[in-house]
């Protein structure tokens, strides 16, 4: 049975200079992901710049990711949408093209609206309705709400939810997940800075947009935990903190594709209205990809 722990990497989208979806760098970018140990991997997340792709774009994004994802590792596609009905139908096209599961983002845009019981009906209804299991996924500093612990408890026990991504560092809401998931409800992580703890709470593992960039360190610090290696994982956890700042909460996406694009992928144009980031900023990545390298050995 196909299990969601580990290391998976939430992949940018590469765009060329028109604006337009580059599916050779997205094809040679995944052949080298795959050279790694990740467990898998997420397309069309938010450091996929999900809500900025189209649908049709998004299916040639999926098919050709399951082209180069073999079979014995996961591959996970956002489909999260602001109604019920637009997320079941991504969902069933996600599964069309070789999705192993779905990422459904919160809706977000009627905030006022979104209730407990609001929430359990939208999950409940693409759970229903998806031919591949259903992974909730919480990330209320992009998107303005939080999954209420109660709807996600309710939800943990539907046979096609699977588990849940929590993107924020808050500890007392990872703690509360993993105290109500059943058996088989995975509870995977979106904070790189905040992975240690979130593993020593016990958390399955994370989705982590370091993971792009530095999958080895992550898979070492997962490795690390589940072996009861804390101090010398604690240690580790210092090492990757500040580059995982850069690539996530300080610069974002833009910050994640000029990493990848310093260490041979091709990280590509953010799609606008997102900008590159300046030639100072690329300059202080590029040092911490090499202090972290020179610290860490991986």
């Amino acid at each position: 049975m196909m299990t969601f722990s580990g290391v998976f990497a939430p992949i940018p989208t590469p765009f060329a200079d028109d604006g337009e979806i580059d599916l050779a760098a997205w094809r040679d970018n995944i052949d080298r992901w795959m050279g790694t140990g990740l467990h898998g991997l997420v397309v069309l997340g938010t450091n996929g710049e999900a809500p900025l792709v189209d649908d049709d774009e998004a299916d040639r994004l999926i098919a050709a990711a399951r082209e180069r994802v073999p079979a014995d590792r996961v591959l996970i596609a956002g489909t999260g949408r602001q109604s019920t009905r637009s997320a079941i139908l991504a969902s069933r096209r996600a599964a069309d093209r070789g999705a192993d599961a779905v990422l459904v983002r919160t809706p977000s845009y009627f905030k006022g609206q979104l209730t407990t019981s609001t929430f359990i009906r939208h999950y409940t209804g693409v759970a229903d309705a998806s031919p591949v299991p259903v992974l909730l996924y919480n990330f209320s500093a992009l998107t303005g709400v939080t999954l209420p612990v109660e709807a996600a408890a309710a939800l943990s026990i539907h046979e096609n939810i699977v588990g849940l991504k929590e993107s924020g560092p808050d500890m007392s809401y990872v703690g509360d997940l993993v105290g109500l998931a059943p058996d088989g409800f995975s509870v995977l992580v979106g904070s790189a800075p905040t992975f240690f703890s979130s593993l020593a709470l016990g958390a399955h593992g994370g989705i982590l947009a370091l993971a792009c960039v530095a999958p080895a360190a992550c898979l070492r610090l997962y490795e690390l935990v589940h072996a009861g290696c804390y101090d010398e994982a604690r240690e580790l956890q210092r090492h990757v903190t500040p580059l995982a700042k850069l690539v996530t909460s300080i610069h974002g996406i833009p910050g994640l594709k000029a990493a990848l694009s310093l260490i041979g992928y091709v990280g590509g144009r953010p799609r606008l209205p997102l900008e590159p980031v300046g030639d100072d900023v690329v300059a202080h990545i590029r040092r911490q990809i090499d202090l972290l390298s020179d610290e860490t050995h991986l």
